[in-house]
């Protein structure tokens, strides 16, 4: 059974946390402690329903102001398909959290309210969405029920959202009106909206396809341990353990350690323990190569007949997270994948309108939320695809050396 993971995410009181509390509810995935806990924290409610937005937001301050603050993960099973749900905040000072959420989502679920249309935070969503490379798109026009249920209002949202779309190069988007609070199209098809001939949500996040956004032709593994055991009887025992990013590799595969440049062959591969043939993507595994290498924790063993880019010049977008505002001249850690290296951000060129995609000057700094262009500086060489050509090796993180805080997300072109 494979694994979907996906976000929800759109403006404040879209019905984010609802929605996924009724997919958790309407699937059978509540547990009766759950719910009985759920019954007790709205036992108030004058209409006697169950707030299930509660099932998600667990924070004290979210469940007091109605709202949610933090990135909220929910698990949950049918019988086609395991899912890992993120519910994301809607709030703009809470976009950073989002960016976390969507780092390692397939699919992503933009709420509209069917009132309001497409938002500014709509729009900033969907361009995370683009940047982020997430493959798969719902735009879920939720509130149905406050409009009657109308064609018109759910069509002229379709083709407002379809200049977005069209605008940011989202390819795989698929448009289906929910009521999250009623259940409308959420598990079942709605008889309320029988116009609509499309499936539900359940039943196309069941059924949308996620394993061909593998790559398994660009053959990229980068060292996360070297086990060099060192006792009597594993004397000669040395493996290069990770996780194969992309790829297929195979026993007799000639291979290149970068940013080394030194070029060898692997001899053995295990996964789980067992020696195998091969391994892919996304599988943890060992490498074992003919010959001895000084490689350590970061460098990348690479398919000789498919390279790279390496560099120390790094033209990137960030995704500026922190408080501090960002100004040309700053060091930082970069963090990609499990190389971590020394940075200084050379140059910032731009910074990107959330609602219009133009380019306009940086004044006094990049300030939280903030989409610009940079050039970055790294102190040793860079192994990196460019996010345009695959996404899981074109993607890191700038760290503040003096808080430890995570200050932007970096997709590397």
């Amino acid at each position: 059974m494979d694994l979907l993971r996906f976000i929800t995410a759109g403006s404040v009181d879209d019905g984010k946390s609802t929605l996924i509390g009724r997919l958790l509810y309407d699937s059978k995935n509540i547990l009766i402690d759950q719910l009985e806990a759920l019954e007790r924290s709205t036992k108030n409610r004058t209409d006697g329903s169950v707030d299930l937005a509660l099932l998600t937001d667990g924070l004290r301050a979210e469940r007091e102001q109605g709202i949610t603050i933090d990135v909220a993960y929910r698990y949950f099973t049918t019988p086609k398909r395991k899912f890992i749900i993120a519910d994301a905040p809607g709030h703009v000072q809470y976009t950073r959290n989002m960016i976390t959420g969507a780092s390692n989502a397939s699919l992503i679920i933009i709420l509209v309210d069917a009132r309001n249309g497409v938002a500014e935070q709509t729009r900033r969503h969907s361009i995370i969405a683009s940047l982020l490379r997430i493959p798969h798109v719902v735009v879920a026009v939720n509130k149905m029920d406050l409009v009657n249920y109308s064609q018109d209002v759910y069509n002229n949202i379709l083709i407002e959202y379809n200049k977005v779309a069209s605008q940011l190069g989202l390819k795989d988007v698929t448009y289906i009106p929910i009521s999250a609070l009623d259940g409308d199209n959420i598990v079942e098809r709605s008889t309320n909206i029988s116009w609509y001939k499309g499936k539900s949500l359940l039943e196309h996040l069941e059924e949308v396809e996620v394993n061909d956004d593998v790559n398994f032709t660009e053959g990229r593994f980068q060292v996360q341990l070297v086990i060099r055991p060192q006792t009597e009887d594993l004397h000669d025992y040395r493996g290069y353990a990770g996780k194969v990013i992309s790829g297929v590799y195979k026993k007799g595969d000639k291979v290149k350690i970068l940013p080394q440049g030194i070029e060898t062959t692997i001899t053995r591969l295990e996964t789980g323990g067992v020696e195998t043939e091969e391994v892919f993507a996304p599988q943890p595994a060992v490498i074992h190569l003919a010959d001895d290498i000084d490689i350590s924790r970061g460098d990348s063993i690479i398919k000789v007949d498919n390279k790279p880019a390496v560099s120390s010049e790094l033209d990137v977008l960030l995704c500026w997270m922190d408080e501090k505002p960002l100004v040309a001249g700053n060091r930082y850690l970069l963090q990609h994948n499990s190389r971590l290296v020394k940075a200084i951000v050379k140059q910032v060129e731009y910074k990107l309108d959330v609602n219009s995609l133009d380019r306009q000057p940086v004044e006094s700094g990049v300030k939280l939320n903030e989409v610009v262009k940079a050039t970055i500086k790294t102190a040793s060489p860079l192994v990196y695809d460019p996010i345009d050509k695959l996404y899981a090796n074109g993607s890191a993180i700038l760290i503040d050396e003096t808080s430890n805080h995570t200050a932007a997300a970096v997709l590397l072109k």
